[in-house]
């Protein structure tokens, strides 16, 4: 630890008078000047870095979802969502460095459908001439800057998206889908499914050329991993005993409330890079109030979505429900991402509110119909996602007719996709674990180890 001088003041804060001098320069400078950009380099720099951070705190989502998944489930299946979650997350970032970025981004025609099928994405060669130095280093900077951001920065912010919808399916098909089948899944999800659908939208391709809106991902991101799914649900089945001969369904309370509780609050974190970062730029005053805005609303739907999603539960699920109170919160981020750049705050609430009834009518709607869905993925990402895609034509300019076109080309695509997936592995290897494994917990069975080894776990005596 440093020492202060002889008069008391810590030799740092002898430069505080002069930089306080600069940094009112600078205000005034900028003052005069409130208007205009920042220089092309310095834009370039914030740019890259604004990705990086905000794509980090995407990364972080991954966190959410395994500790909201692994609370949700019994703890005897507490092990192989961990194991699920960062293998998914490994997945998507291979895959989408391998092919998916390509599909997505590279090459898609003007009102295309997809990009280029060439494997691996990279440093541009400007890039690498401008790390090595030599003669070529300032022609190369120069060409490196005009690109407003480092290539791979982009590739990061991207690829942490695709990691996002595979969770989605994780936690909807809890308890019952074999590792690898769900691995061999989400392979397929994050090379092909996902980027096709992102090169229609962010890609500039169709639908993009019809004007469909879609900011953060409401549609192209969560009711992606939405359909997805279902789709998955609907193959794989019900967990046994889930729902009676008589009609009724066996309520599966969490098996660690505090973590699924914490996994909301990491993922409402995570948002915050989620949408902010879906600016995707930081070059001046219009980008910072834009931010500033999207982060605003974004806590404001968040927060309608866990009121409403606990008024509402009462009357429709019979109690004062905790998982559907936090999937509210989930529910209403989803419903703003679609347009969170909105500046009239109060339809953050709005949308927001809505987005949270409608995970719970939704929760109530698959246990009607007999689809398990074990953490309620489905309404807080597919209807809560189509809910935010149209809200866009309440606030953000969105054309009705286009959303609605977007919504349903890009559900069709998916979940038959998707379903396809799902019954040629459930055809082949097999997508359900054997009933012994489902009684014994898929910890024991599939990894050998308990995630609470000092736990005597109890037998349920209905499965």
């Amino acid at each position: 630890m440093g020492s202060a001088r002889d008069d008391g003041v810590p030799p740092g804060w002898r430069r505080v008078p002069a930089l306080g001098l600069a940094v009112a320069g600078a205000l005034v400078l900028f003052s005069a000047n409130a208007h205009a950009a920042v220089a092309d380099e310095t834009q370039f720099v914030l740019n890259s870095f604004s990705f990086l951070i905000w794509g980090a705190l995407v990364m972080w989502m991954c966190a959410g979802f395994t500790m909201l998944e692994s609370g949700s489930v019994r703890t005897k299946n507490a092990s192989v969502i961990c194991l699920k979650n960062i293998g998914l997350y490994s997945i998507a970032g291979l895959m989408f460095y391998l092919v998916g970025y390509n599909i997505m981004y590279v090459g898609v025609p003007e009102g295309g459908w997809f990009g280029t099928l060439t494997l691996f994405y990279g440093t541009t060669g400007d890039e690498v001439a401008l790390l090595g130095g030599g003669d070529d280093a300032a022609k190369a900077g120069a060409a490196v800057v005009k690109n407003g951001y480092s290539t791979m920065s982009d590739w990061f912010f991207q690829m942490v998206f695709v990691a996002t919808t595979a969770s989605i399916v994780s936690g909807t098909l809890a308890e019952r889908v074999k590792l690898w089948s769900f691995l061999l899944f989400i392979t397929v999800l994050t090379a092909i499914i996902y980027p096709v659908i992102g090169s229609w939208t962010w890609g500039g391709g169709w639908l993009t050329a019809m004007g469909f809106q879609d900011f953060a991902g409401s549609t192209i991101v969560h009711s992606t991993g939405g359909w997805a799914a279902l789709a998955g649900a609907l193959v794989v089945g019900a967990r046994k005993n889930k729902f009676r001969a008589d009609g009724s369904v066996k309520v599966t309370p969490p098996s660690n409330v505090p973590a699924v509780t914490l996994g909301v609050f990491i993922l409402w974190l995570g948002w915050f890079g989620f949408n902010g970062g879906s600016q995707l730029a930081l070059g001046g005053a219009a980008d910072a109030v834009a931010i500033s805005n999207i982060l605003a609303n974004t806590n404001l739907a968040a927060a309608a979505g866990v009121i409403s999603a606990m008024a509402l539960s009462r009357p429709v699920l019979g109690r004062v429900d905790l998982l559907a109170s936090l999937n509210g919160a989930i529910g209403g981020l989803v419903a703003i991402t679609a347009g969170p750049d909105i500046v009239q705050h109060y339809w953050a609430v709005v949308i927001g509110g809505v987005g949270g009834c409608i995970v719970v009518l939704g929760i109530k709607l698959l246990d009607r119909l007999k689809i398990d869905d074990v953490v309620g993925a489905v309404p807080a990402h597919l209807f809560a996602g189509i809910w935010g895609t149209l809200a866009v034509c309440i606030a953000a300019g969105g054309d009705f007719l286009v959303q609605l076109t977007g919504i349903l080309a890009i559900g069709a695509f998916v979940f038959v996709t998707s379903w396809v997936v799902w019954w040629a592995i459930n055809s082949t290897i097999g997508a359900r674990v054997t009933p012994i494994t489902e009684e014994l917990g898929q910890d024991v069975a599939e990894l050998g180890i308990e995630a609470y080894p000092e736990f005597v776990v109890v037998p349920d005596m209905e499965d």
